[in-house]
């Protein structure tokens, strides 16, 4: 297997020069919050898989059956037909987002947010009111995906690197992080300038060309930044004022993450779409999910008869977004977070795991510590006044010796230049107090051992 490793497989997000040395980790088994590899190593996972996304933890059984009997009876049928897992998922996710009237299945976060880049752009053709507004907003530092339309929206100079020419029509605006905050103000005293200031760059370009602004509720691996709790209201009356509609991106924060159901409802904000993928169905199944209010489906409901119209439907389709077991594994997926009470544990764990993490600022190299619920992230300097980021390399050495120590975090990797300095931590939600204190512990002899501090 390690010789099959090595000869076929091409990893994500990997250098493969150093593996022709060195062996690469082959995950085995899973059970609970924890791994293990092909040599018997047993990790404990404060990442739910690497992606955040194995939301109830590894090895449920009942997810396993339930996919297994669905899949004896009815597979697969293309989305241009309902089957019952699809009717049964779209009317509980309904029953989480009241506000919203439609779901549109597809199978990756990638996929999901092209399909609501789809909507903007033929809306933006075909509905009178929306004529022209085609341009697309997204935020420095927010990742939307990797497909062509989303690496588009997506602010993270590394990940898009070698890449372009990417799509005309998408607009960039400064990130929201209080600790770099781009408008050099400090809370408590500023004017929430970070969401203010977007309104200036709408009047820039054209209020008139844009229809749409994409958003994370908190951004995910930008860094783990939580936006102060004015942020969203003032960013929505901003984009209700000139008729652009909120996509807030739910692929991480979504089913619990947070230590609410959803991230944005940590802030009053309502958005026109939703989009999520990962957690759906805790990656036992690949599933991702578009969810639009009335307003927005009404406007693709033409008729087919007439001739200038008969094109005016959502002319979209996605292959496995026919499968019926990830809709299944959703279904028992979210019964056991309701069942189990996940999201409140995630609340309850996820304050006591960032306190604990807050507690390692007696080393010198934690600059800021910051999250919600079971999302953390620590931030590395090297100097606290300046905020000088430590290198890849002192990183690189950090993350190795938190494996050494049996845990797995994740970290900021190629996605910013100078910027890759953040360790995050999104374990699954039934992570407990115990294996938080693992965590934190292992955390702080990675550092003493990386900075001898």
């Amino acid at each position: 297997m390690v010789d099959g490793d090595k000869n076929c497989l091409w990893h994500h997000l990997k250098p493969h020069k150093c593996f022709e040395t060195q062996e690469q980790m082959i995950i085995v088994e899973g059970q609970g919050l924890v791994v293990t590899d092909i040599r018997g190593k047993k990790y404990l996972d404060a990442t739910s898989g690497g992606v955040w996304s194995v939301i109830v933890g590894y090895g449920r059984e009942s997810i396993a059956r339930a996919v297994y009997d669905q899949m004896k009876k009815m597979p697969y049928f293309a989305g241009v037909y309902g089957t019952i897992p699809a009717i049964k998922f779209a009317q509980k996710l309904l029953e989480k987002l009241p506000n919203h009237d439609k779901v549109y299945f597809s199978n990756s976060g990638s996929e999901a947010n092209e399909k609501a880049f789809k909507l903007v752009r033929q809306a933006s053709r075909i509905s009178p009111e929306r004529k022209g507004k085609y341009r697309i907003m997204y935020r420095d530092r927010d990742y939307h995906g990797t497909t062509f339309g989303a690496m588009s929206a997506t602010g993270q100079a590394q990940r898009k690197q070698d890449f372009g020419p990417f799509l005309e029509g998408f607009l960039e605006f400064p990130h929201c992080t209080c600790y770099r905050c781009p408008y050099e103000k400090t809370y408590g005293s500023c004017n929430i300038e970070c969401a203010r200031k977007v309104e200036d760059i709408i009047l820039k370009e054209g209020p008139d060309t844009i229809g749409a602004m994409i958003v994370e509720p908190i951004t995910a691996g930008g860094g783990i930044l939580k936006p102060v709790k004015e942020y969203y209201p003032v960013l929505h009356e901003i984009c209700r004022k000139y008729d652009i509609w909120m996509i807030m991106d739910e692929v991480v924060c979504g089913f619990g993450r947070t230590g609410k159901f959803w991230g944005h409802e940590h802030y009053n904000v309502d958005p026109e779409i939703i989009t999520m993928a990962k957690g759906l169905a805790s990656s036992y199944e690949a599933l991702s999910a578009v969810v639009v209010k009335q307003k927005i489906y009404d406007i693709f409901l033409n008729d087919p008869a007439d001739p200038d119209t008969r094109l005016n439907f959502f002319r979209d389709i996605s292959t496995y977004g026919g499968c019926t077991a990830p809709m299944t594994a959703a279904l028992e997926s979210t019964r056991i977070i309701e069942d189990e009470n996940l999201v409140e544990n995630s609340r309850v764990m996820g304050a006591y795991l960032l306190e604990k993490l807050n507690e390692l600022k007696k080393y010198e190299v934690v600059g800021d510590v910051r999250g919600q619920g079971l999302f953390c992230g620590i931030e590395y300097v090297q100097d606290r006044k300046t905020k000088t980021p430590v290198t890849e390399a002192q990183m690189a050495m950090l993350m190795g010796n938190l494996i050494g120590e049996g845990v797995i975090a994740g970290r900021t990797n190629t996605s910013f230049h100078g910027l890759n300095n953040i360790m995050n931590f999104a374990p699954s939600l039934i992570i407990t107090r115990e294996q938080v204190d693992t965590i934190v512990s292992a955390v702080a002899k990675a550092i003493e051992k990386t900075f001898k501090q």
